[in-house]
């Protein structure tokens, strides 16, 4: 048996080592995704075995992920409320984010001082353009399995294909009738990248988090974390009881309204 890393899926086939491998029955049922470490049988180049996970995102289909960059972009709008989610999934999965906003050059100053006055103390932030060498700003960040994710037509494959033209990916733009993204990434894929790999993930617009009770969530919102404890019953939800200290925090300004809705 040899370990190896699934690089790429594609219907039935998955690509370890530069090999296409199948997969034991049992494990399709179970599920391999792009990400997983396995031990397979160089000669039969089947998969035997799924090593243990670090984390899992289920949609799209990935596993392992180190780091995470947040795209966004002035066009299509910005879904602030897919970044929140998508930071709660990082804070949940041991996965470290860096939120870039890309097309800086059309961005207006009254949109980075909005973005910058939200999140500037809860994760980096990095404006570039995929079109000029800004782009590089974000190598850096890519060690260990990096997901770009964000919603469609933001340029997730436009940066990759800036940090290495030879990947040459496919782009697209907006639809002129919805103004929404095309998506060009049509299947999961990790890419040599910086000296680690880089995950081209399937644009999309919502993300699935695993349940969790009511009370638990405003554990993940750090700004949160002053004001917690501090209202009048323990239980808080801080949404319709009184004398809640977080929602005295977002009448005053100290905390994002945003983020809070």
């Amino acid at each position: 048996m040899k370990k190896g890393l699934i690089v790429k899926k594609n219907a039935n086939l998955f690509s370890v080592d530069g090999k296409n491998c199948v997969a034991r029955k049992n494990l399709k049922q179970e599920g391999i995704f792009v990400g997983d470490y396995v031990e397979y049988d160089e000669k039969q180049l089947s998969i035997e075995r799924v090593l243990p996970r670090k984390n899992l995102l289920v949609r799209p289909p990935i596993a392992n992920v180190d780091k995470m960059l947040i795209v966004i972009a002035p066009t299509p709008k910005p879904d602030f409320y897919l970044v929140d989610k998508l930071l709660i999934f990082c804070k949940l999965n041991g996965i470290k984010p860096m939120l870039v906003i890309n097309k800086s050059d059309i961005l207006s100053e009254k949109l980075k001082k909005h973005i910058e006055s939200v999140y500037k103390n809860l994760l980096p932030i990095c404006f570039v353009s995929a079109m000029d060498d800004s782009a590089k700003q974000v190598a850096k960040f890519v060690k260990g399995i990096c997901a770009f994710a964000g919603q469609s037509a933001v340029g997730k494959s436009s940066l990759l294909n800036a940090l290495a033209p030879q990947l040459a990916l496919e782009t697209g733009g907006l639809s002129k009738k919805t103004a929404r993204g095309r998506h060009t990434t049509r299947f999961s894929s990790l890419l040599p990248l910086c000296g680690g790999y880089a995950m081209d993930t399937p644009g999309f617009s919502l993300l699935d988090l695993a349940p969790m009770p009511p009370s638990e969530l405003a554990q993940y919102y750090p700004e949160m974390a002053p004001y917690l404890g501090r209202c009048r019953f323990e239980d808080c939800l801080h949404d319709a009881e009184p004398d809640c200290a977080v929602k005295e925090a977002v009448r005053n300004g100290a905390f994002p309204a945003g983020r809070y809705e």
